[in-house]
């Protein structure tokens, strides 16, 4: 089993090239300095860089009001992905200071795909999982993740209707059903050029929560996963599910932040 600074390794030496490398169809990236920042998402901008910016103080400042200048000509929201290993470690207090807005904390995850305990893992009685891959079943899929999280995610189909007409083979999506509804869902991202596939958009309408589906989804995915040849996977995960997944074999390497800026909508003539 790998230790916890080989894993952290991997991570920053594969993952953060993949972020903007790996982008879907009509996003676009450019340099500055040592960010890169993509516009053109489905959801928000997104800026990623090394461990180390190798900036500080008002160097860094103005870099990261670059950043907020670029995206507020463009009308668009950005998110600034940061770890909490990363340095300077005062990126976060100046990216409040420049108006970004933190969100919710996550720990970032990495298990061994062939060595999780979990790996085979049955779906529950009553409870059939499903690879899908029609326009019609990623509406579906979106209205189901706009019911769970109680907000617009219609955003979601389109996107994802993009991603598996490009490139079929690096998505995969699966979902739970009980007699023909969709109970829950999540994806499997393959990150080309890499040892790495995310698990991603793991969500269950409450009713069926603690019933082994969000289980029986991860051994689905990580058996894909072994059969691809792909070593590790990795997951943000929120504070439900992070001792659930490191029970089931994933690793703590490090906790992950975003934050957002969103530009002030323009004001209206009257």
């Amino acid at each position: 089993m790998a230790d916890i600074a080989s894993l952290l390794a991997a991570y920053d030496d594969q993952l953060r090239a993949a972020e903007i490398r790996n982008l879907p169809p009509g996003a676009r990236v450019e340099r500055d300095g040592p960010i890169y920042r993509v516009a053109g998402l489905a959801q928000r901008g997104f800026i990623s860089g090394p461990r180390d910016l190798g900036l500080c103080g008002r160097a860094l400042d103005a870099m990261i009001a670059r950043q907020r200048s670029f995206f507020a000509a463009r009308g668009e929201a950005v998110e600034w992905k940061t770890r909490a290993h990363d340095l300077p470690g005062d990126i976060p207090q100046r990216l409040l200071s420049a108006g970004f807005v933190a969100e919710e904390r996550e720990t970032v995850l990495i298990g061994v795909a062939s060595e999780l305990p979990v790996l085979d893992a049955p779906a529950p009685d009553g409870i059939t999982l499903r690879e899908v891959h029609t326009d019609a079943d990623l509406h579906r899929l979106a209205e189901l993740s706009s019911e769970i999280w109680q907000e617009d995610r219609s955003w979601l189909a389109p996107a994802l209707i993009d991603q598996l007409h490009s490139d079929p083979a690096r998505t995969v999506v699966v979902v739970a059903e009980a007699a023909g509804r969709m109970v829950s869902a999540a994806r499997l991202e393959i990150e080309p050029e890499t040892e790495f596939a995310g698990l991603w958009g793991g969500s269950t309408l409450p009713a069926w929560r603690r019933r082994g589906i969000y289980r029986a989804l991860v051994a689905h995915r990580a058996r894909i996963a072994t059969t691809r040849g792909i070593r590790y996977l990795h997951v943000d995960a929120t504070e439900d599910s992070r001792p659930i997944l490191q029970r089931w074999g994933f690793t703590a390497i490090t906790t992950t932040t975003p934050y957002v800026w969103i530009p002030k909508a323009p004001r209206t003539a009257g």
